[in-house]
């Protein structure tokens, strides 16, 4: 046991990063501070506006516990749902939520028509939907747990009004709104 648990209960919470087990844990370093990506406090808005917490109806925020319990459900093999870093590579090859798999928004979804090959790959080979006469089948589409750099950044959120756009179910969609700022902030392990 360490005084720097995640939760009263929880200590670490062990994941799997590209297949590999990462254990997550809070910095035990009293002199730690955040990384300086996140410790900018003046940003232009627009694009850098702060997000609501509602985001759509239907749609669910969430905080790092509930992102934890996301990442254990998906180590101990459940399938239907992924955790999305929506950022772009260069964002993600900084540092990332350990288990998250790199889907940036950017390159799949920002500005495209829903019937271009990249959108329609993403959807039915990373997210499970399928496609049935020309329109979008989310019956088996996997429940979507998407971040970007925190509650100032925009990139999240376009991405969910893409996907319910398209008709993915609201309910198949989780927002972590604090992303990678109040993760950092946390002290939380970044791989």
């Amino acid at each position: 046991m360490t005084e720097y648990n995640i939760s009263a209960d929880q200590p670490v919470v062990e994941v799997l990063h590209h297949g590999n087990p990462v254990i997550i844990r809070r910095e035990e370093n009293p002199s730690a501070t955040i990384r300086p990506e996140y410790a900018i406090t003046a940003r232009k808005c627009p694009p850098y506006c702060i997000q609501p917490m509602q985001l759509a109806p239907g749609v669910e925020t969430l905080g790092e516990l509930e992102v934890l319990d996301c990442l254990k459900r998906i180590r101990k093999g459940d399938s239907s749902l992924i955790v999305v870093d929506s950022r772009t590579p260069d964002w993600y090859a900084k540092g990332t939520i350990p288990g998250a798999v790199n889907v940036p928004y950017a390159q799949n979804m920002a500005g495209q028509a829903t019937d271009l090959p990249g959108v329609k790959q993403t959807l039915t080979e990373l997210f499970g939907a399928k496609e049935a006469g020309g329109a979008g089948d989310f019956s088996t589409a996997r429940t979507l747990a998407i971040f970007c750099n925190g509650p100032w950044c925009g990139q999240t959120p376009n991405y969910i009004r893409t996907l319910l756009s398209l008709r993915y179910p609201a309910n198949k969609l989780k927002w972590y709104r604090g992303g990678m700022q109040d993760w950092c902030s946390l002290g939380l392990t970044v791989v």
